[in-house]
């Protein structure tokens, strides 16, 4: 233990001869302690959101994604695509094609994104867990087409989910412009019927939207045969996605992106992202100014020991080990603030995981989730001790190196 150290943590540990700087000290401590337990709990609040709407969208989002690089559509018979068919581990192997079209039905219209699949969608993903009604999932039957429609969607045409009627979809036809006398003639039309069942994903993206039906229904409507928009992938159990996307990514070239789970809603998750960003900045800041508390609280420690650094210096202590004293004592509030802070933030974490402490709203069932979603990742707890040890040892340096010199240098 070297001199300085051991200084440093008798004045630390030990009564000072005027109480109020125990008194501040205590609150120093507790000021750094208060703003990391904010920034462990700020940031472990902003995970649980991000890893909850993820949980939402595993119902509709497969593993992995396959889109072309430019453009809407590529060649579902590309050598690319085939190889990637047979690669291994690949356990689903789904071809999509998505785009807008135009839904009637009762004197009522809307605009809404037709999702194509195939037959193996339900192997895609778990899509049984996010199904209403008193149907199945089917996408036809003989002649006859079938559509699931989101539950937003559902309730802006006015339709059960087991409606009778035909749903009428137009889109324009590839090539033609829009005749004004009759627009109808320029587009292509079809009907879904009701496999009477719906989907909430409970994300307006999907549930105000999307309609499912097979993929020859909208290769039809949008004239596109032979082509797809995805190939959607599920990996076998136990595959790391992100070397699987690597490689998946090496075999198909720069013709292609490959996108994971996050990635295919990059927008969502990029304002989280934002909001998780500034929440750190704006919290830092105000652990700066819970650190220079410090600096007072050291000020006073100076003037009390300058009897002590005078004993010291004629003991033989050079100028340097007395500021070092100062600055290790800075430096060890700082870090026991600092220690304090996280164990009480991860306490509250734990706490709010267990018993839901904090909650929406006294009735249950009226969010998504009735308490605050938190998720620890220990990345978060690292960043936010080196921010703290950084802050701490920046904002007590120059200011106890200045006064330890004032009132000790000077008074010999």
């Amino acid at each position: 233990m070297s001199f300085p150290f051991y200084i440093a943590s008798r004045y630390l540990l030990s009564k000072k001869s005027h109480h109020a700087i125990n008194i501040i000290s205590g609150v120093s401590v507790c000021g750094v302690a208060i703003a990391t337990a904010a920034l462990v709990c700020i940031l472990s609040v902003f995970n649980g959101f991000q890893d909850m709407v993820a949980g939402l969208f595993t119902a509709f989002d497969p593993e992995l994604k396959v889109v072309p690089a430019e453009g809407k559509f590529m060649p579902a018979d590309a050598k690319e695509l085939e190889d990637l068919r047979r690669m291994e581990r690949v356990a689903v192997y789904t071809e999509t094609l998505e785009d807008n079209a135009l839904l009637m039905i009762n004197n009522r219209q809307t605009m809404v994104t037709i999702k194509g699949v195939e037959d193996n969608f339900k192997e895609l993903t778990d899509i049984d867990a996010i199904l209403f009604g008193d149907g199945v999932f089917d996408l036809h039957a003989d002649v006859i087409d079938y559509g699931i429609l989101g539950g937003n969607l559902l309730l802006q045409l006015g339709l059960p989910a087991d409606f009778s009627s035909a749903i009428q979809v137009y889109a324009p036809r590839k090539g033609e412009r829009i005749n004004l006398a009759d627009p109808r003639e320029s587009l292509n039309q079809d009907e879904l019927y009701s496999p009477k069942v719906g989907f909430m994903v409970k994300q307006n993206k999907y549930d105000s939207n999307y309609v499912i039906t097979n993929i020859g229904f909208a290769r039809r409507l949008f004239e596109k045969q032979g082509y797809v928009s995805a190939a959607e992938l599920r990996m076998e159990d136990g595959t790391d996605l992100n070397a699987a996307k690597r490689k998946i990514q090496r075999l198909l070239g720069e013709k292609y992106r490959v996108l994971d789970r996050y990635e295919q809603q990059e927008d969502a998750f990029k304002i989280m992202k934002i909001e998780k960003l500034i929440s750190y900045i704006f919290l830092t800041f105000i652990l700066m100014i819970a650190c220079f508390n410090i600096v007072g609280s050291l000020s006073m420690l100076i003037i009390d020991k300058k009897q002590d650094a005078i004993t010291l210096r004629n003991l033989g202590a050079t100028d340097k080990q007395i500021s070092s004293i100062f600055m290790i004592e800075g430096r060890m509030i700082c870090l026991l603030g600092a220690v304090i802070g996280i164990v009480f933030g991860l306490t509250m974490c734990v706490l709010q995981q267990e018993f839901g402490l904090i909650r929406f709203g006294n009735s249950e069932g009226s969010y998504i989730v009735d308490a605050y979603p938190v998720s620890v990742h220990a990345l978060d707890i690292a960043l936010i001790f080196a921010t703290v040890v950084v802050v701490g040892f920046l904002s007590v340096w120059y200011p106890v190196r200045h006064l330890s010199k004032k009132y000790t240098k000077n008074n010999i």
